[in-house]
């Protein structure tokens, strides 16, 4: 019986999946769609709350369909009081569950990760701080960056 539910529930999750992952696409596109900036100056309004809420309520809901139950003991930290949110060692898929339950923060990613076909749309959107590994100057540019983030006095949202 357990084969059973096999057969018919992983068509059913990767479907279901692939769609939260297209619907979470087309969001983001239309979030940075003509964006102000083109990532050098924090998204407003309805364009921040739109990724903060849309792409952590369907990250959530992906989750869930892949079978994981997330319950956060005590409170998460909000910008004010923590403008930087360390997480570590990521390294996996699970570090978007963390992203999806502190709001859609901006991420510190790889540069090449924005060039990746939908899931780099979905990044963009998140206005991560991109780390190129071939500049020699990238971790000291990272660090400036993610400070001058911490500092702005809420205008970025929280790094993570």
């Amino acid at each position: 019986q357990s084969v059973l539910q096999g057969i018919i529930l992983l068509p059913l999750r990767a479907i279901c999946i692939t769609f939260i992952l297209l619907l979470a696409w087309l969001l983001a596109s239309i979030a940075t769609f003509h964006q102000p900036g083109r990532g050098s100056l924090p998204l407003k309004g309805w364009r921040r709350r739109m990724i903060q809420r849309t792409l952590s309520c369907l990250t959530r809901t992906a989750y869930l369909v892949m079978g994981f139950q997330v319950k956060v003991k005590g409170k998460v930290a909000n910008l004010p009081e923590a403008p930087v949110f360390v997480a570590a060692p990521h390294s996996s898929f699970f570090d978007a569950i963390i992203c999806a339950l502190t709001g859609m923060p901006s991420i510190v990613s790889r540069a090449e990760n924005l060039r990746t076909p939908v899931f780099g749309t979905i990044l963009s959107s998140l206005q991560p701080v991109a780390v190129s590994r071939q500049d020699p100057d990238s971790r000291k540019n990272t660090v400036a960056e993610i400070t001058r983030r911490a500092l702005s006095g809420g205008q970025w949202p929280q790094v993570i």
